[in-house]
């Protein structure tokens, strides 16, 4: 449910973007080098967007975002979080990593310990 969701909350952003540059699906297919049937099934949230940073680059270049770089990150979470993956940025980063179960715990309205909270106070003051 979570990821069909946010599929096609994706798929919504995308489509918004391309009407907003005033690019037709086979014209923003030819310039992204992307197949136009794949592309729509993405819009319709039939499919999940690619999760290749180098791919999602390539469209926010043809999408216009290519200036903004919140805007372009905020692009590419989420693409790959509409598929349930944590950026790769983030799992990189091994002190977060070893707070995300306390934290999936938090969301998942169980209790974290004492020692888990105190560790993600931390972590957060750091940031």
């Amino acid at each position: 449910m979570y990821m069909t969701r946010n599929i096609k909350k994706f798929g919504v952003l995308l489509k918004d973007l391309r009407i907003k540059k005033e690019l037709s699906l086979r014209q923003v297919c030819k310039l992204t080098k992307y197949d136009p049937s794949n592309w729509s099934k993405i819009e319709r949230g039939i499919m999940s967007p690619p999760s290749d940073e180098e791919t999602l680059k390539k469209w926010v270049k043809v999408l216009g975002l290519a200036g903004n770089k919140k805007q372009i990150q905020e692009f590419i979470d989420e693409a790959i979080i509409s598929q349930g993956i944590i950026p790769q940025d983030i799992l990189s980063q091994s002190k977060i990593v070893e707070y995300l179960p306390a934290f999936f715990r938090t969301l998942r309205n169980k209790k974290p310990t004492k020692k888990e909270i105190n560790q993600l106070l931390k972590l957060i003051r750091k940031a």
